[in-house]
């Protein structure tokens, strides 16, 4: 049974209109998962992941008529189910081009002398010739950032479906953070947390997990053990019906010293404080900035990362980006992710920008206080 559209699709129309695009060619895993309102699982993922695949899927949103799919026979089947675009097109996998198809659909709607959205930076250069080549008249141009202005403002049927990624994540959380041991692996307990995440529904789920003593947090999760008073720092995405769920909860193993419950009342104050910040009409750059000084004029050394970002279908880092560049303003109906952290004190939470102050959409762990394991 073909699934409900939840994109913006008024937005969409209105940008379309007021940058003259006459029809968008999606390729990215967050365009073509947007507007196609499904997402592939596994193999079929990595290909859409890939620039270079052999079988790579597209849709072709014209901003009159209907929208058009472009896959292979592999990749044909989950759509005709899931997808609520109902004209899939099939082409040959590895003999024929998906872009040399598409180039014959935007013929047949009569747009091969308009103007097409393209992402220009997802297709490669070669895809990019092949497809202005087969397009000579037409405006071929790019659409990233349209297209990340489109998806930025949530329906409510999309803020519904991240509500329900959250919850999905904390439960495995809830389930799994309590148990850990000392004596356990970061590789046991990351495991667990993947296994309690797919079993409760989601679709995949990624991230990372350490000691507050491994000094490589972004290496993998390895054989190094838990002690107590060690800190579990946890950054995991988990996604249901493509979409994320995306926090990270402070974690320590056994009971806190009173110097571990003060340094994360510090932490914890300072995050809140800059979630507060996030109003509609702030510029991305002053959320990163906001948080960066309050951690500096704490005393702690150091610098944050990332403040935060925006989240959406198939990938959970989008735009607005909330790092010293950052050019866009906040608006309502955005939903970012918050986590202004120096080292291992992460904690993150996914919010609703509105009129009034930010909605949290996984209210179900309280950050009062740490977690506390063991």
């Amino acid at each position: 049974m073909a699934g409900k559209n939840i994109a913006n699709i008024e937005r969409l129309n209105k940008l379309m209109d007021e940058n003259g695009f006459s029809a968008v060619v999606a390729r990215s895993g967050k365009n073509f998962t947007y507007l196609a309102g499904f997402a592939y699982p596994g193999t079929l993922a990595r290909h859409l992941d890939f620039p270079d695949s052999p079988r790579g899927v597209l849709v072709v949103w014209p901003r009159q008529g209907d929208p058009v799919l472009v896959v292979n026979e592999i990749a044909a089947p989950l759509p005709r189910r899931d997808s609520w675009i109902e004209n899939i097109q099939v082409y040959d996998g590895y003999a024929e081009s998906p872009y040399a198809r598409t180039a014959d659909i935007l013929k047949e709607m009569g747009l091969e002398n308009k103007k097409i959205g393209a992402e220009k930076d997802y297709l490669s250069a070669l895809q990019w010739e092949e497809l202005t080549s087969l397009l000579p008249k037409a405006k071929v141009m790019d659409c990233t950032d349209m297209m990340d202005r489109v998806r930025w403002i949530k329906t409510s049927a999309e803020v519904e479906r991240l509500q329900k990624g959250a919850n999905l994540l904390d439960e495995a959380y809830l389930d799994v953070f309590p148990t850990v041991r000392p004596g356990d692996t970061e590789r046991d307990v990351h495991s667990r947390i993947i296994e309690a995440c797919i079993r409760r529904g989601a679709n995949w789920a990624h991230g990372i997990l350490n000691t507050s003593r491994n000094n490589v947090a972004y290496g993998g999760e390895g054989d190094m053990v838990f002690q107590s008073g060690d800190i579990i720092r946890n950054d995991y995405v988990s996604y249901l019906d493509g979409y994320p769920g995306h926090q990270s909860r402070t974690v320590v193993v056994g009971e806190p010293s009173r110097e571990l419950i003060e340094t994360y009342k510090i932490h914890r104050d300072i995050y809140r404080a800059t979630i507060d910040h996030c109003r509609p009409g702030v510029r991305a750059s002053d959320v990163y900035h906001f948080a960066n000084n309050a951690f500096n004029d704490a005393g702690i050394e150091g610098k944050v990362a990332l403040a935060g970002h925006g989240v959406g279908a198939w990938w959970h880092q989008q735009e607005p980006y909330m790092v010293p560049s950052g050019k866009h303003n906040l608006e309502k109906g955005m939903v970012v992710a918050l986590e202004p952290h120096i080292g291992h004190w992460h904690l993150q939470d996914m919010v609703l920008i509105t009129d009034d102050a930010p909605l949290l959409l996984s209210p179900l762990i309280n950050t009062d206080e740490m977690l506390v394991a063991g």
